[in-house]
């Protein structure tokens, strides 16, 4: 194995190294958090050769972080909003992504917008674009993504004949770029580590620690053993999302942060179900959102909604309103009408949103269109807001806000330092066919594994070489190799079955059975690397099929506090 594995060894290294800190001996900077914000702060401070430490409540990226709509993109929609800093900012992280620190994990992908009125839409939509790939243009350097172009209504029934005949005259065929989010967060934390953080998942902060009126650290509990334990720190960077007052509060602060969850929901239809070009999906207005239709491996991801959630946010769950809204709207626009029955698998994430309302206090506040840093209590800063292309730049801010005058001394690094599997991914595309001849699989399926792992895919390799079996198709779900599942667990960070089947892999939205008919297969794997004994490995098998009925059940329901009600049963 190469180095920033997330073993079950490491875990425990990792948490006897928190332990170990002291009043006398602590962390430079200790994130709580193990999202995209909370990974890339991580990672940000460790490659300035900082002693850093982070956690996670759950598992990396549970939260918002592995619901989203999967795209790392500039933000067409903030052109109209005259937001070109914003623009600006999130096209550079785009390309970057795609073109220097992590072009195995994100790829190009096309969208066509379709137009209602020939000339006012090709006139103020295509000068729209036109800007927004402008300023995507760097002297000297190649695109990232190919330019815009504008399609007549028969090449936009050529292009993409799952239209609906009246729903364009025309469109525009704009790129921007495509992401596993929970792989990606995953490989942020591994890549944080490669560099000598010490991170563990499935540990909650239950406290934090004081000298006198500045926070030192943070009480800890290690949610596999029930273990307590105190973590000091000279700086504290708290990324919880939607959990950042919950947090707030636990360090009883007198300044602090506001956010309000907002529920996003996605559904999947299989591939054949809309017929276009390959890795060309739809964005599309509503009244209350933006739809996107979005091609992925096989399947549609179809989103998103914009609601007030207002229930528990650890259950974020759709109900039957919401799976109908976004048919409805798929169905505006597409010939092949949908319906319930073609629905794959559902996904629901709760979006932090910023208010400009904080709690009582003055406080040192660093604040953007899209994110805010504040102080909250002397030596913690909470950062919230953002979007999920810019992370970078916002676990830079949080780093340095939290740096103050030391900053000048350790710059950021992570516009230049690639993630974990990126070095190397173009040597290794190109030998692609090398690898399915030697272990005898398709190359769409070696394409997919170098999309998921990069250079890292390696590290299966070897493991097949030693055991020829793991190389087979997963039982219960064909798209996955036995080895992802046994990697899962060796190398990726995950405790718990239902890390593997929801974010290492993705079959809860990717298979219709939402990943239950592999799970007896994934925990036989597993079992052995986990230390699990037959009682365990029953007991975490139940304990996802359990979850996965909550969740489709509570797609029946009409209100939200019905659905989080049946889901949150199975978390507690």
């Amino acid at each position: 194995m190469r180095n920033g594995e997330l073993s079950p060894n490491f875990r425990d290294q990792a948490l006897e190294t928190l332990k170990k800190t002291s009043a006398a001996d602590p962390l430079d900077v200790f994130v709580v958090g193990g999202g995209v914000t909370g990974a890339g702060s991580a990672f940000d401070a460790a490659t300035r050769g900082l002693k850093v430490g982070v956690v996670d409540a759950k598992d990396w990226a549970s939260g918002t972080s592995s619901r989203s709509s999967k795209l790392m993109h500039g933000g067409l929609r903030y052109l109209e909003m005259l937001d070109f800093k914003l623009v600006a900012e999130a096209l550079k992280e785009r390309d970057l992504l795609l073109q220097h620190t992590a072009p195995h994990l994100v790829e190009p992908v096309a969208f066509v917008f379709p137009f209602e009125h020939r000339l006012i839409d090709r006139a103020f939509i295509g000068s729209g674009v036109l800007l927004y790939d402008t300023m995507a243009t760097r002297p000297g350097r190649k695109r990232a993504v190919p330019m815009h172009r504008h399609l007549g209504k028969k090449a936009l029934s050529a292009h993409f004949p799952g239209l609906a005949d009246d729903a364009a005259v025309g469109a525009l065929e704009y790129y921007d770029a495509k992401v596993d989010d929970a792989r990606f967060v995953m490989t942020l934390v591994r890549s944080a580590v490669s560099y000598g953080a010490a991170a563990a998942n499935h540990v909650s902060v239950i406290g934090y620690l004081h000298d006198g009126d500045q926070v030192a650290g943070v009480r800890a509990r290690d949610e596999i053993s029930g273990e307590e334990f105190d973590i000091h720190a000279r700086r504290t960077i708290l990324a919880g999302g939607v959990w950042t007052e919950e947090q707030q509060d636990l360090a009883k602060a007198d300044a602090g942060l506001k956010v309000l969850a907002s529920k996003g929901v996605h559904i999947t239809v299989a591939e054949d179900k809309i017929k276009a070009d390959p890795n060309t999906g739809i964005i599309s207005k509503t009244e209350k959102s933006v739809l996107f239709v979005i091609p992925w491996e096989g399947y549609w991801v179809i989103g998103t909604t914009d609601t007030p959630w207002n229930e528990d946010v650890d259950a974020p769950v759709a109900t039957s309103q919401d799976i109908d809204y976004l048919l409805e709207h798929a169905n505006d626009i597409l010939a092949d009408k949908l319906t319930r029955d073609d629905v794959i698998g559902v996904y629901s994430g709760l979006r932090p949103l910023l208010q400009p309302v904080v709690k009582e206090g003055q406080a040192s506040t660093k604040v953007s269109r899209e994110h805010t840093v504040m102080e909250v209590e002397p030596a913690l800063a909470a950062i919230a807001g953002g979007k999920f292309t810019t992370y970078r730049v916002m676990a830079e801010d949080a780093v340095d806000f939290v740096l103050g005058d030391d900053a000048k001394d350790r710059r950021s690094l992570t516009e230049s330092v690639p993630l974990l599997g990126a070095q190397g991914v173009g040597a290794l595309r190109r030998g692609e066919s090398g690898i399915a001849e030697k272990y005898g699989w398709d190359e769409e399926r070696v394409k997919r594994l170098i999309r998921r792992y990069g250079t890292l895919i390696e590290d299966l390799l070897d493991l097949v070489d030693e055991d020829p079996e793991l190389g087979q198709p997963l039982e219960g779900a064909e798209r996955y190799l036995r080895v992802e599942a046994h990697y899962a667990a060796a190398a990726e960070g995950a405790v718990h079955l239902g890390d593997i089947l929801e974010r290492r892999m993705r079959l809860n939205y990717e298979s219709r059975d939402r990943g239950k008919n592999a799970a007896e297969a994934v925990a036989a794997i597993v079992a052995p690397v986990l230390g699990w004994d037959a009682e365990h490995e029953a007991a975490e098998v139940e304990k996802f099929n359990a979850h996965v009925d909550a969740q489709v059940a509570a797609e029946s329901t009409e209100d939200d506090a019905s659905a989080a009600a049946l889901v949150g049963a199975t978390l507690h």
